[in-house]
């Protein structure tokens, strides 16, 4: 019979990966941990403390730094797997697993069906004549080195990219491999796995390869796979469900989608909401139940390609299933810096940005050219960013791959204020208040198009009461609104108090917010 070792790469939540690895190891399977060193110590050994006495699950020999689109993700999961074949000789298969998947059939279901075929699960599609990327880089991953991360470290990425297009710094790929894409989530049986580690100690000249080519997860088993298996024991689909919207980000699930992800023809369903603790409580009880029985109907992706499109022609005539729940999440905390002067609350966000290296964005929601990554249109307009502003928020989250993030709000904006701030997630205010001059309002009554060059000085000096009382009722209406976790910073305070301020804003050591705000300019005009 089919004994599954689970390999699971996750970087937070160490409560929920425990239960996960409970759940499914109960059912006799294995389980194979690498947690992301990126993550808090305190986190990964909670998470070994759990399951110390757990004989079904082991952890990677090494824990490295991962990053979205890196090598550090391949290298990762090979660690986990080298772990898994030396801990449990008995695993026939290894499953690639988040923390964000869950079973959609029980364990006796899932061992029959992978009883039932002797072959590999893993999509593995011809790189360069599938249409399986649909925009964006395509031969530019292989044939150039990338050794940046690009949602981290953008300048960085393009640059070097733009210098090997410039300097025609090309190379060859192996000339025996043909490389192939699919999706990361494969189940690979354990012959396969064993010639996978041992082609990878044969050919370093492919690791070298593949150790600069960018999202290497999406290219590395798939194309091994296919490099060493037969044609015929290779099924070229993934076994886990999941779908994507128009922009590009995945569908999550939540407690109502229950029986929907039943009726799929899959094992695992990803991305499960971390606050849908029902649904996990039931896919849970459901994977150690030995009587379940499923009825596959296998409509989901239809189901979900007909309702965008009748939204899209405004016929959707009820709630999008996939969005019954729009939070930004429980266990995310959204930081929004305050402020009316937007040159201050920039040059504080550069600060912390270089301080702290958490995610840091501009007025989104009041500046057009606010620079956003490509979210598949939903960021293009103002309009757009306001009317789907959670949609946004949620994908930004998800973009950034954090769990903390921090954005600029204009005082004005209130109504985002109240929205953002009743939404279930941790959310901070940080509203600096700036002084106001004549002058400093003059320039503001020019730039928001309330007087020009020409205007009468007489006319200016009757407008710049009504604006300053403008900016005051701007801010009184942030105090009644009584926000919780609302912190001030005031500019004629006392510079002492702004450390505290910022470290219980941001959450961080006094030593780094003494840092962040050691700039004798930030309120400079």
């Amino acid at each position: 019979m089919a004994k599954i070792a689970f390999i699971l790469l996750c970087h937070k939540d160490p409560e929920a990966i425990i239960r996960q690895a409970e759940m499914l190891t109960a059912a006799g399977d294995y389980m194979s941990i690498h947690f992301d060193a990126r993550a808090k110590p305190e986190a990964f050994r909670q998470i070994r403390e759990a399951l110390a006495d757990n004989p079904n699950v082991t952890f990677a020999k090494k824990r490295i730094k991962c990053g979205w689109g890196e090598w550090s993700l391949v290298q990762a999961t090979l660690h986990a797997v080298e772990a898994a074949v030396d801990q449990f000789p008995r695993a026939t298969h290894f499953y690639m697993l988040s923390g964000d998947c869950a079973p959609i059939k029980s364990a006796r279901f899932a061992h029959d069906f992978l009883d039932a075929r002797d072959v590999d699960y893993v999509e593995s599609f011809d790189y360069f004549e599938s249409d399986w990327i649909k925009t964006g880089m395509k031969e530019e991953r292989l044939i150039y080195r990338h050794f940046f991360n690009e949602r981290t470290q953008p300048k960085r990425f393009y640059a070097a990219f733009e210098a090997q297009k410039r300097l025609r710094l090309t190379r060859e790929i192996p000339h025996d491999i043909q490389v192939q894409i699919g999706s990361q989530w494969w189940c690979l049986r354990r012959r396969t796995v064993e010639w996978i580690i041992d082609f990878t100690r044969r050919r370093r000249d492919v690791m070298r390869f593949f150790r600069t080519t960018w999202i290497p997860d999406e290219t590395f088993f798939q194309t091994l796979v296919r490099h060493l298996v037969p044609e015929t024991e290779i099924e070229t689909r993934t076994l886990t469900f999941l779908m994507f919207t128009d922009y590009g980000m995945p569908v999550t699930f939540y407690n109502d989608h229950y029986d929907l992800l039943l009726s799929q023809d899959y094992l695992f369903a990803r991305k499960i909401s971390p606050e849908s603790l029902e649904l996990k409580r039931r896919l849970g009880a459901l994977y150690n139940n030995t009587e379940a029985a499923f009825q596959i109907s296998n409509e989901g992706r239809s189901l979900f390609k007909f309702l965008t499109g009748r939204g899209r022609e405004g016929r959707r005539f009820a709630q999008r299933f996939w969005e019954t729940e729009s939070t930004l999440g429980r266990e995310r905390e959204l930081m929004i810096v305050v402020c009316k002067k937007w040159h201050v609350a920039k040059r504080l966000l550069d600060r912390i940005r270089q301080v702290t290296n958490l995610p840091a964005i501009e007025y989104l929601f009041n500046e057009e050219g606010t620079a956003l990554p490509d979210l598949g249109g939903i960021q293009g307009t103002l309009a757009k960013r306001t009317r789907h502003r959670r949609a946004l928020m949620r994908m930004l989250f998800d973009y950034y791959e954090t769990d903390r993030l921090i954005v600029c709000m204009d005082p004005g904006s209130i109504d985002l204020l109240q929205d953002f701030c009743g939404d279930r997630s941790v959310t901070k205010l940080l509203e600096i208040q700036c002084h106001f001059t004549d002058s400093y309002l003059s320039g503001h009554a020019m730039r928001v198009g309330l007087a020009g060059e020409q205007t009468p000085s007489e006319t200016l000096e009757r407008l710049l009461p009504t604006i300053r009382g403008d900016m005051t009722h701007e801010s009184d209406q942030i105090r009644d609104s009584e926000f919780e976790n609302h912190l001030i910073l005031r500019e004629n305070d006392d510079a002492a108090r702004y450390p505290d301020l910022l470290s219980r804003f941001l959450d961080i050591p006094p030593e780094k917010a003494q840092e962040i705000v050691a700039l004798d300019h930030l309120f400079a005009d």
